[in-house]
């Protein structure tokens, strides 16, 4: 992943010399190529459908030339507040403006608290967006692209497009802000309190025949909160009653539908071009029964019930790729060093890429926070390349999160290349890997 600031608020590509010496690095170590956001908070900022490609066409060139590989990011989403973010780029401004106006536009919570980071999947058929619904405008801003760089698909540069689904990119709801004073590992916050999906549950509870029901749950806590602190998501909680259990398949099924729409317009614009969507791996609170984290993200999966399976057969209806995260994670390190949040890192990961597997769709997945030791890097291979498989299955890519000073220093970058070429499935030993820690050592000195 190239850094989030490559390009400006200006669309102008930044430092492109410096650039261009670290992609020559990844070049020399054998990378395939690269994963860039193109924000439409840059692109489309200041008007409806007046878009500003300057800076990605010059970036996209000098990739050319050094013939790397592109994956390219539809980043529907603003960049600033989460963790591991560096840059501040918002959504749109004329967005900005609709939303002064009509705060529904965006995700809230149960006290009314509006979160920009995305639109709220609520009017992804709702004409508020100066006439276009929001579906519409994801699909007006892909076709843009896609005409644009009409050549680098052509010429099979750009590899891969992952279609932006919701905040950070991914398929989920913005459950667990850190901008609004969320800390690991709290369960997070259903968001479905703007007047659209508020519409949209009393409906449903309506047709259910059930009206009472159409409300948001009144006992799940905070952001916060644990599991058995709340009503809702303790053993033997309302999550597990007949309402609960009609208001999670409401919930998690608008995030699916979400899902559904936009790529099957982004199969459309993009044609032959493969296509991504990326999952959250959210990992804490998996050992207990409710996976309350899971559930307020969107994800309807809890001890007796599989969540990642029906979002596995929406892919599979759009032939999508699923990009995964926290491959790298290991369970024993998180019951160390988080001993409270009773995460399972490793039995997420299992699950959510198994049921990929069932489906046959293309699993690439990402590492969730820096990574540089060769521990994490085997746990990556391990996941990337399971040895006890009986069928053979393996993640289709890698994407390494991110490019930067830390990765380009000695000893992290021949750390990392010795990762590139297991990767590639070129035999590494650890003797062989001494000997070229000795050969640095002695060159530096």
């Amino acid at each position: 992943m190239l850094p989030l600031g490559t390009i400006s608020m200006d669309c102008e590509l930044v430092d492109p010399d410096d650039l261009i010496k670290q992609l020559q690095i990844l070049k020399s170590i054998n990378v395939d190529g690269v994963m860039v956001d193109c924000w439409w908070g840059i692109v489309e900022a200041h008007a409806p459908q007046q878009y500003n490609w300057s800076g990605y066409k010059r970036l996209f060139q000098i990739v050319r030339d050094l013939e790397l590989k592109l994956q390219v990011v539809m980043s529907f989403h603003k960049c600033g507040g989460n963790i591991g973010d560096d840059v501040h780029i918002s959504l749109p401004q004329w967005v900005m403006k609709v939303g002064s106006i009509n705060p529904d536009i965006f995700f809230t919570n149960s006290e009314g608290r509006q979160n920009h980071e995305c639109l709220t999947w609520g009017i992804d058929k709702e004409r508020v967006l100066r006439g276009r619904t929001a579906v519409e405008v994801y699909y007006d801003y892909m076709r843009s692209f896609r005409i644009e760089f009409n050549e680098f698909f052509e010429e099979g540069i750009i590899s891969e497009i992952e279609i932006g689904l919701g905040p950070c990119g991914e398929l989920r709801y913005p459950s667990y802000p850190a901008k609004h004073g969320w800390n690991y590992p709290g369960i997070g916050e259903f968001q479905c309190y703007d007047k659209y999906l508020m519409k949209s549950l009393e409906k449903a509870a309506k047709a259910r025949g059930h009206s009472l029901w159409g409300k948001g749950p009144d006992n799940a806590g905070s952001y916060n909160s644990k599991p058995q602190e709340t009503k809702f998501f303790c053993d033997g909680g309302d999550y597990d009653s007949y309402y609960g259990r009609f208001f999670l398949k409401w919930y998690s099924q608008v995030l699916i539908d979400h899902g559904d729409r936009v790529l099957a317009l982004a199969k459309w614009a993009f044609e032959d071009t493969p296509i991504a969507a990326k999952l959250s791996g959210i990992h804490w609170w998996y050992k207990t029964a409710s996976h309350a984290a899971e559930l307020t993200a969107g994800f309807y999966n809890y001890a007796t019930r599989d969540g990642y399976a029906p979002i596995a057969s929406m892919l599979k209806k759009h032939e999508t790729a699923l990009n995964f995260t926290c491959v790298e994670l290991r369970t024993l390190d998180q019951q160390e060093d988080f001993p409270e949040a009773l995460a399972d890192p490793e039995g997420l990961v299992w699950q959510v890429l198994n049921a990929a597997w069932d489906v046959s769709i293309p699993v690439a997945s990402e590492n969730a926070l820096p990574c540089y030791d060769r521990e994490g890097y085997n746990k990556i291979l391990e996941n990337a390349k399971p040895l006890k498989d009986p069928d053979g299955r393996h993640l289709s890519a890698f994407t390494y999160l991110r490019l930067g000073p830390d990765i380009l220093e000695m000893q992290n970058l021949m750390e990392f290349e010795r990762f590139v070429k297991r990767m590639h499935g070129e035999a590494v030993s650890d003797l062989e890997s001494c000997q070229e820690e000795e050969t640095a050592q002695s060159t530096s000195n």
